[in-house]
């Protein structure tokens, strides 16, 4: 694997100012490597001498208090989902986070309830084997969406969590057989990070089929599934739902834009190779967790307080200081 580029920081990311930021993602090669967590949030503005406020991923002495963490997060993800439409297919859509404890099973909604009213103690914990185990809620799982997530989650260690939903942008540009282009800053983010899965074989029931997805997916951050939908996947469920909502709203850019150059009897304008990898490179794994933080808010004042702001036994996070990673 090749070197990522933050291993080449003689100081903390967070100490960074975007100038050094910039010059040190251009003057190194390679992507973030996949066998462990990166930290880094956005650069700061200047040198800062006086701390700043920053939004950081915490860290856990306990892995029950990340259990818990992990079990609010997904919680406030899917509830932020149904918000914005995505559970509007009847069951169709599945978000899982991988526990903590026992990393060979994962936390997953509940068969057929509504999205926008989780809570951490409705979600199910299932084994490889698709058996719900009593630590959760006893209730009833998408078979699909269990074949589809196990392979993910088997074939790739890394992935702490997986988000597939169906929407109609994703369902019209799934047809098209097409990768998301450069068009746009956000579209850089997938930049040659994400693949095609080009063999519908129907509802996913069959684990083959969940084997073949994953292995298209291979070491990407997304997959469209052709005729299907997309799946993205994060080293967080913050990242992964994240990641999710934001390809969506870059294919629709990109089917408008389509449809509109289409219209004018021209093309539109790609961002140049260079710039979209290092656009993408930006993102830390910490980054596209970050970048959910004011959605998490949102869905936890929204809540009448069924979901807060803590989950307990965070460290280093938000307005945590010091911090000894």
């Amino acid at each position: 694997m090749a070197p990522a580029a933050i291993e080449t920081v003689t100081r903390p990311i967070d100490q960074l100012t975007g100038e050094e930021r910039y010059r040190q993602l251009k003057s190194s090669v390679g992507d973030r490597p996949l066998d462990r967590f990166i930290y880094g949030p956005h650069p700061i503005s200047g040198s800062q001498t006086d701390p700043v406020k920053q939004v950081r991923i915490p860290t856990f002495s306990d892995p029950r208090d990340e259990r818990a963490f992990r079990k609010l997060h997904a919680a406030a993800c899917i509830r932020w989902l149904g918000e914005n439409g995505y559970n509007n297919e009847g069951a169709g859509g599945h978000v899982t986070v991988r526990d903590p404890i026992k990393p060979d099973h994962f936390w997953i909604n509940p068969f057929c309830k509504s999205f926008r009213y989780m809570k951490p103690e409705d979600l199910c914990l299932v084994n490889e084997g698709g058996i719900v185990q009593p630590e959760g809620n006893m209730h009833a799982i998408n078979p699909a969406g269990f074949s589809i997530h196990l392979a993910v989650h088997q074939q790739r260690p890394d992935v702490v969590a997986a988000v597939h939903c169906h929407s109609i942008p994703t369902k019209a540009f799934s047809a098209l057989g097409a990768k998301l282009e450069p068009i746009n800053q956000d579209a850089c983010r997938f930049y040659e990070d994400h693949a095609i899965y080009d063999n519908f074989g129907g509802i996913v029931l069959a684990h083959e089929e969940g084997r073949r997805l994953a292995k298209a997916l291979g070491n990407k951050k997304a997959v469209i599934l052709q005729n299907h939908g997309i799946l993205t996947v994060g080293k967080s469920v913050d990242a992964a739902t994240y990641l999710f909502g934001a390809m969506d709203r870059c294919i629709e850019a990109q089917l408008q834009a389509d449809a509109a150059a289409a219209g004018r009897g021209t093309e539109t304008i790609k961002i140049g190779h260079e710039e979209a990898v290092y656009t993408r490179r930006v993102y830390t794994d910490e980054m596209e967790y970050n970048m959910f933080q004011s959605c998490f808010e949102d869905m936890v004042r929204g809540s009448h307080g069924e979901l807060s702001m803590l989950s307990g036994g965070e460290r280093n996070g938000y307005d945590q200081f010091p911090r000894d990673w």
